[in-house]
């Protein structure tokens, strides 16, 4: 059973990066920026804040933040959207979720530049996904395609079963594993809550993806022998964190699984700075 090291290849990938803007700040080019808009004092969103600064740091990406009591208004935020939208050393923009109360997530998200919507959340950019053009991909299920190629698992002509349908997660995982391409062309099906006898939806996956938020629900008895396991649940429990997977009894059948945490979880952050340098990369080319 190969185990699938996100937290290894995350750092890898920071490295990757570091050693392309060192070279290039090296010739002159200004470093990388990313604006992170935290609103509020949500210690969860706190601390995953402090942890993108930290790997933008490594990366050698300037992080410009911008952390607003939960009295801000929405206007202000608006205007703080803008001034980063005109900003030109500011290549990306994040802006921290869920928003307090009284703010619209939505308006904010739609005001930031897609052509730095880093996040991949803007629906231009989710628009340019389906449409199989050039743009910037949801972090996490950018993550996992990146873990696939890097671990030489293809799902190319075989069988790609997706449980969970989120906006940022199942729906555009589900679009990058349908398109033409390496690490692609699986034929996918999407599950959710709704779907009879998902058991057995599960059982006639070769790959097998879940992102559905309830901990330890899929089981050994759902997994076929062979079955590539991508984790994409996190879930808190008196415990600990866990995956959406019975790690100990789907493990013991899988060919390759990512645990959790240390599987998709680093990926996401790692994402997110790659999404920040290519934006980057555009502007100082």
């Amino acid at each position: 059973m190969l185990l699938i090291d996100g937290k290894e290849t995350s750092r890898v990938i920071r490295e990757e990066l570091r050693e392309e803007v060192a070279a290039a700040c090296g010739k002159g080019r200004r470093a990388p920026g990313l604006a992170v808009i935290l609103v509020g004092e949500d210690p969860a969103s706190e601390v995953y804040v402090r942890n993108k600064e930290r790997a933008c740091a490594e990366a050698g990406i300037i992080s410009f933040p911008y952390h607003l009591p939960a009295s801000t208004g929405q206007h202000e935020l608006l205007a703080l959207i803008h001034e980063c939208n005109r900003r030109a050393d500011v290549d990306g923009i994040l802006l921290q979720l869920p928003l307090p109360c009284g703010l619209d997530a939505q308006a904010c998200l739609l005001a930031i530049d897609p052509a730095k919507d880093v996040d991949g959340f803007h629906p231009e950019n989710v628009g340019r996904l389906s449409l199989g053009l050039p743009g910037f991909v949801s972090c996490t299920p950018a993550g996992v395609m990146e873990l696939l190629r890097r671990y030489d698992l293809s799902p190319a002509g075989k069988k790609a079963v997706v449980v969970g349908r989120s906006d940022i997660v199942g729906k555009p995982l589900a679009m990058l594993l349908a398109r033409p391409g390496d690490y692609a062309n699986a034929t996918v099906t999407i599950c959710h809550s709704r779907t009879p006898d998902l058991a057995a939806e599960c059982r006639n996956a070769d790959f097998l993806f879940l992102a559905m938020g309830r901990p330890r629900f899929v089981t050994a008895d759902m997994v076929r022998e062979g079955v590539v396991v991508i984790d994409v649940g996190i879930n808190r429990t008196p415990e600990g964190l866990c995956g959406d997977a019975d790690f100990a009894g789907v493990s013991a059948k899988a060919r390759a699984i990512t645990p959790v945490p240390g599987g998709v979880g680093p990926m996401t952050i790692a994402m997110l700075l790659k999404n920040t340098v290519q934006s980057w990369r555009g502007r100082t080319a």
